[in-house]
């Protein structure tokens, strides 16, 4: 038996359970949570990355937000409940979730990926988060999932329904400029930028041949998305 990765695999994240009080028996299993596929690269010793822990934790808040609106929202309609659920468990919804723990500082990541930003990386963060809340759930249950997770979910609902943000960026702003005679908007690619493995495209959204908002991303339907919103901060409707 290989002691000596043993005792590195529990006693790396041991800090962090403390810090949290996430109170995981099983410590092995947090390390998992918290090791980047990039450290798996550099450290083929490393027992395995949070990719699978991601993929259920994905789906046990799915079912764990959804649930929680259904119990505290029982006025809401149908279609506002699916909409509030998508804001709850997007990647950048989960990334804020990460920051309010700090969970950036506790993942172990390949040397590129720390020099190049991955802790303050959203799409790292919300991924991490997930592949936390799956360990969470095999180390705990459904209930330790909850007893973390809800206190969360109270503050962020309340932010989102205050500022509208469950409502999809472009049907808003298609709503706005449609009822005031503005026509529908339209979006243009302006530029792809960065190597493959992080491209940044930047696009802008146009309503009568005038620039309304830019939005950059990593993805061109992240930049769309964020080119909506901007023009919604503009219009001052967000």
């Amino acid at each position: 038996m290989d002691t000596s990765r043993d005792l590195v695999e529990t006693e790396f994240p041991v800090d962090f359970n403390r810090r949290v009080g996430l109170s995981f028996n099983n410590l092995r299993l947090l390390t998992r949570a918290l090791t980047h596929r990039s450290y798996l690269n550099e450290h083929p010793e490393a027992i395995e990355d949070n990719e699978r822990l991601e993929f259920l934790g994905d789906a046990i808040l799915d079912f764990l937000v959804g649930s929680w609106l259904y119990h505290h929202m029982p006025e809401m309609a149908e279609g506002r409940l699916t909409s509030l659920r998508a804001a709850l468990v997007r990647n950048d919804r989960l990334a804020v979730f990460a920051d309010e723990i700090d969970l950036g500082d506790a993942l172990r990541l390949g040397k590129g990926e720390a020099e190049s930003g991955g802790r303050h990386r959203a799409s790292v963060l919300g991924s991490a988060f997930e592949a936390l809340i799956g360990a969470l759930y095999i180390d705990g249950g459904l209930d330790k999932v909850q007893t973390f997770v809800e206190p969360m979910l109270e503050e962020a609902v309340e932010e989102i329904l205050l500022d509208n943000k469950d409502r999809d960026a472009k049907s808003l702003l298609q709503e706005y400029t449609q009822a005031n005679g503005m026509g529908t908007p339209s979006y243009s690619l302006v530029s792809v930028s960065g190597p493959d493995h992080q491209r940044t495209y930047e696009v802008n959204v146009i309503v009568n041949h005038e620039i309304f908002g830019i939005g950059q991303g990593q993805s061109k339907q992240a930049a769309t998305k964020a080119a909506a919103l901007d023009a919604l901060t503009r219009l001052k409707i967000t």
